[in-house]
């Protein structure tokens, strides 16, 4: 029987970007607390984070919430080094590593990760000697697996792969959405992979919580299948039943959906055909749907110089795209005109296509969303 890094470690995930959050934007630490306290409980052991999440507040939490309260073998943690922020050198881009250790006090990684490797910023991770210097840190003992995150297609990927045979396993988003996406190419990255023998951590895989909540006729696809199953369980257990997987991120905010998942994951069992057929069904039914598909990561939001809130933007249009409901979603950009954000303040700088995992037209969603919900025009040409 085929064997692979990670094969022991548990199929879920918490993925610690989105975390739950009190009513001024901080963390609900409490709230933290006691997921960590339950999923470990339930057996899993997977915790991802990244250098650049919430500006290293993410990195803080886990020293709050798990390595100061928990023994270090009892978790597993994972994070990562961008080479793509602004003001980067390779001194300061190296130094993430160590402040990486100092907040989150774990002494060492179990997973550490090149982050979002694509074509527009690959040329940063190469120039600063950043594979060799994860390989240093290996044989140093302060990381005990290294591989990347990717968001590219199977072409750079199949390249990558051949040119860094070392790397040990790659973080790429899958998602029955996203499987045949051209862009996202979620299959097509897979097979690379599977190729190459390398072991996949997945991530985006309810595709930033859109299909935990998908549009009508793609719910009504898997309800008829099974009444009581989540539309979240859907997305995650064609994930996580893929060869080669080891483990399936999720980004839980709350308590109630982490309960969702240890639900169905706590005696994962792979989809069968049944399932399978319910998923091809839904991602034809997806087909129809015409919508802005940000996963609202928020990467895209960092650097822009007029601090446009656009994933609230694109958010508020696809209430109206996929649910049809107009009226809440022109409320929802009413109330982002008022703080003064709007889509037409775009000036087309392009900072945020260069960020975006998706690979989406931000600039051109940003025009047709300040044209529908009346902005005054702007050149965003």
């Amino acid at each position: 029987m085929e064997r692979y890094l990670g094969e022991s470690t548990p199929k879920l995930g918490f993925g610690l970007m989105r975390l739950p959050r009190n009513k001024d934007g901080s963390y609900d630490v409490e709230q933290c607390r006691k997921m960590v306290d339950r999923f470990l409980a339930s057996g899993f052991t997977y915790f991802d984070t990244a250098y650049v999440y919430d500006n290293g507040d993410s990195e803080r939490l886990v020293k709050t919430v798990l390595t100061d309260r928990y023994p270090r073998d009892s978790f597993t943690l994972a994070t990562k080094m961008s080479a793509w922020l602004e003001g980067r050198t390779e001194e300061k881009t190296k130094r993430q590593f160590t402040e990486s250790l100092e907040r989150t006090g774990a002494g060492y990684f179990d997973f550490y990760l090149l982050h979002s490797l694509k074509t527009k910023n690959l040329a940063y991770y190469d120039e600063y000697g950043l594979w060799d210097f994860l390989r240093e840190q290996k044989e140093k003992g302060l990381i005990r697996h290294w591989g990347f995150s990717f968001h590219d297609g199977p072409e750079l990927l199949d390249r990558l792969l051949t040119e860094h045979p070392e790397a040990e396993f790659v973080q790429l988003q899958i998602n029955y959405a996203d499987w045949e996406d051209p862009k996202v190419a979620s299959r097509a990255n897979w097979e690379v992979a599977r190729r190459h023998g390398k072991p996949v951590v997945i991530m985006e895989p309810v595709k930033g919580g859109a299909l935990a909540n998908p549009p009508r006729d793609v719910r009504r696809v898997l309800e008829m299948v099974d009444p009581n199953a989540s539309c979240a369980s859907w997305a995650i257990r064609f994930a996580a039943s893929l060869e080669g997987v080891i483990t399936v991120l999720s980004g839980m905010s709350t308590l109630e959906q982490m309960e969702d998942n240890l639900s169905y994951m706590k005696d994962f069992q792979p989809m069968d055909e049944v399932g399978q057929a319910a998923i091809r069904a839904a991602q034809e039914a997806l087909k129809e749907v015409d919508c802005i598909h940000c996963t609202g990561c928020r990467y895209c939001t960092s650097g822009c110089p007029q601090a446009i809130p656009i994933p609230d933007i694109f958010a508020a249009r696809n209430r109206q795209l996929i649910w049809n409901q107009e009226e809440r979603g022109r409320q929802s950009y009413e109330n982002l005109r008022k703080k003064g954000n709007t889509a037409s303040a775009c000036l087309g700088c392009g900072q945020c296509e260069a960020a975006c995992p998706q690979h989406l037209e931000i600039i051109g969603h940003l025009k047709e969303c300040a044209e529908h919900f009346g902005d005054l025009a702007t050149d965003l040409s």
